[in-house]
């Protein structure tokens, strides 16, 4: 929804050559851009704009409204960080007494909502979409405002979810509004429901929005189709499996005319360990959409066993996935939209996580310099981050703004979820200063400033940005010199460029052979680890087999023992095939992970990617469990090969 169209009154400048007016008025440039906008020509209402804030250069307020709708349209071309800065410039602009700037004020909040949102920063988008609400002046702006708030505290901060909640049911039971924004919220209440645990609670919620699109009918539009799957996700894990199966089916998931959907040329699953720090009991379901070229254009996360950071973990790593132009060709475009998976994280190669490395490296730092670190908090990072600012103003208060022992609250803040990203950057910018005036070593130092390049710009988050804001540091001071930082810098820069394989195997055997770190540094068992991960995605048994053994794990992975067990087949048939989803005509598949015992049988099996979610899942472990494998001698009796991957797909006749 758009605000109304704000006038903005500039006096016409007249022209330096003849001192004739301009052939139309700032106020008629306006709307001709605005109208640009509204029709979809982007790129022909950003030239206007420019060309509206090169005309009236001497009038701020005209500057502010012109950035405002400026970047709504930078939005709109996908220029993030541009839109970002358009519209912080234009609000600091806007004053604040004329209430006749509201709509433009809205506007503003509303599009740096949009682009957190997009860039699964949720703290960014909950505080952007809250100062919407704050200001918005109808029922229908404020429930564009409360579904971005919803959507985003649901995984940082349930309980202001709640809330928000409470206030848009209200809106709607107090105003006739259109049943397509009443059937968001209601959609919104189930998903928040289902990541709540209240199952049955959110089946009816989420039933409530299918009535307001129309019920459950044979047709099929895309603002049913996540609506009937929130419906049936909450419906199996009520043990309600007949019902599910019905309201999956509507869904057109598994169901596809012409073609299947298949897993994509690069959808891996995240490694257990690492930054996020998944756990192999953790689960989520994300849904994506899928561009013409192949490439996932935006990815949210639906439901988590684990917590919402899980869940935006996983919905990250799905923004890495793509889809070969054959493949694209295959799926008609309605099954492209919001597909849903279900995702566990990957055990076949634990990573160590550099970030906890580095922070171990300030806390000891911190240590020596005798700073006493404050009183441990409890509680979810909304419930402690009050106290976080209260610790922070009590030791301002004492020791004043550059205080080393400010350090540690710090970045406390910059690790809280609740903490949006241009708040994170600041805090990490005044945590740097401090270290840098304290002559913290490079290691201790570079714990801090990675977060103030992972939270440059909007767009931040992309494995490419970030790796150009890394890159520099390689050879320059004072991380170039010492071995661990320098180590630290290239095992980041490896996993932000992995997709260029050469650059990355490149930077993992620096680490590797960098004399500068003992043989069993945790660093480098880190990069030798990645160096086997790598070396086995490309195909390099022999490779991924020796870089492994230099890490000194005992893990025995397939690709990496001398001979991998021989594959003697499965017992599956048309048995297996689950009876319900037959019966709603679906097809799927499964990656299952799992174990080869040394007698060959196949143990510690579990699905880490399943298509519909939950339609398949126990039925792909099942035909893996019964897999069986050729024998093979193992001195310490153990596993026979271990973090295995089959994929099983589930095809009817």
């Amino acid at each position: 929804m758009r605000a109304q169209v704000i006038l903005v009154a500039v006096a016409a400048v007249g022209t330096p050559a003849t001192g004739q007016q301009p052939v139309t008025t700032v106020q008629q440039d306006f709307e001709a851009a605005t109208a640009l906008h509204d029709k979809g020509d982007f790129a022909g209402a950003l030239a206007r704009w420019q060309a509206l804030q090169a005309r009236a250069t001497k009038n701020v307020r005209s500057q502010a409204l012109v950035q405002v709708r400026k970047s709504q349209t930078l939005f709109a071309l996908d220029r993030k960080d541009e839109a970002v800065a358009a519209a912080r410039s234009g609000l600091a602009n806007l004053p604040a007494s004329d209430a006749s700037l509201r709509g433009d004020r809205f506007i503003a909040y509303v599009t740096l909502g949009s682009v957190a949102e997009q860039a699964l920063d949720y703290a960014s988008a909950a505080q952007a979409y809250a100062d919407a609400e704050r200001i918005a002046d109808t029922p229908g702006e404020r429930l564009i405002a409360l579904r971005g708030l919803i959507q985003a505290d649901t995984f940082i901060d349930p309980a202001t979810a709640e809330q928000a909640m409470t206030r848009a049911e209200a809106l709607i039971a107090g105003n006739a509004l259109d049943t397509q924004l009443q059937a968001v919220i209601k959609r919104l209440k189930g998903q928040l429901l289902l990541n709540q645990g209240a199952f049955d609670a959110s089946r009816l919620a989420s039933g409530d929005a299918i009535k307001l699109l129309g019920g459950l009918t044979a047709r099929t539009q895309i603002n049913d189709v996540p609506v009937r799957s929130n419906y049936a996700i909450a419906a199996l894990l009520a043990g309600r499996k007949d019902d599910a199966r019905r309201y999956m089916a509507m869904t057109g998931a598994g169901r596809l005319s012409k073609g299947s959907f298949n897993p994509g040329a690069q959808m891996k699953v995240p490694e257990c360990g690492g930054e996020a720090g998944l756990k192999p009991s953790d689960m989520a379901v994300v849904e994506f959409t899928i561009d013409d070229d192949g490439a996932v254009r935006s990815s949210a996360p639906v439901y988590a066993a684990g917590g919402g950071r899980v869940a935006l973990d996983f919905a990250r790593a799905a923004r890495n996935w793509s889809w070969t132009a054959e493949q694209v060709k295959q799926m008609p475009l309605f099954f492209r939209n919001r597909v849903r998976v279900e995702l566990r994280c990957s055990t076949a190669f634990e990573r160590p996580s550099i970030g906890t490395y580095l922070d171990g490296e300030l806390g000891n730092w911190l240590a020596d310099k005798k700073v006493a670190l404050p009183p441990l908090l409890s509680g979810s990072d909304a419930t402690t981050l009050p106290m976080l600012r209260a610790q922070l103003a009590a030791v301002e208060a004492a020791q004043g703004r550059e205080a080393l022992a400010l350090v540690p609250i710090l970045h406390q803040l910059t690790t809280n979820s609740v903490v949006g990203r241009e708040e994170v950057r600041m805090s990490a910018q005044r945590e740097l200063a401090i270290v840098i005036a304290n002559g913290a070593p490079p290691a201790a130092r570079l714990a801090v400033e990675t977060t103030v390049w992972q939270t440059a710009g909007a767009e931040s988050w992309k494995p490419e940005a970030y790796a150009r804001l890394l890159i520099p540091a390689l050879t320059a001071a004072p991380y170039a010199g010492d071995p661990v930082a320098r180590s630290a810098l290239r095992l980041l820069v490896a996993d932000a460029v992995r997709k260029d394989e050469a650059r990355a195997r490149r930077l993992l055997l620096a680490v590797g052979s960098d004399v500068g770190l003992p043989d069993n540094h945790p660093l480098r068992v880190g990069a030798l680890v990645r160096l086997a991960s790598l070396e086995q995605d490309a195909g390099n048994a022999a490779a991924a087999a020796a870089a492994f053994a230099q890490s000194g794990l005992s893990a025995r992975q397939c690709a990496l023992v001398d001979s991998a067990p021989r594959f003697l087949g499965v017992s599956a048939g048309a048995k297996d095939f689950p009876q319900e989803a037959q019966q709603w005509g679906f097809e799927g598949f499964t990656t299952t992970q799992f174990d080869v015992s040394a007698d060959g049988n196949v143990v510690n099996e579990r699905a880490v990617i399943a298509y519909p979610p939950f339609v398949f899942t126990d039925a792909g472990t099942k035909v893996m469990k019964s897999g069986r494998y050729e024998k093979s001698y193992r001195p310490d009796g153990g596993l026979g090969c271990g973090g295995n991957v089959q994929r099983v797909a589930f095809r009817m006749p």
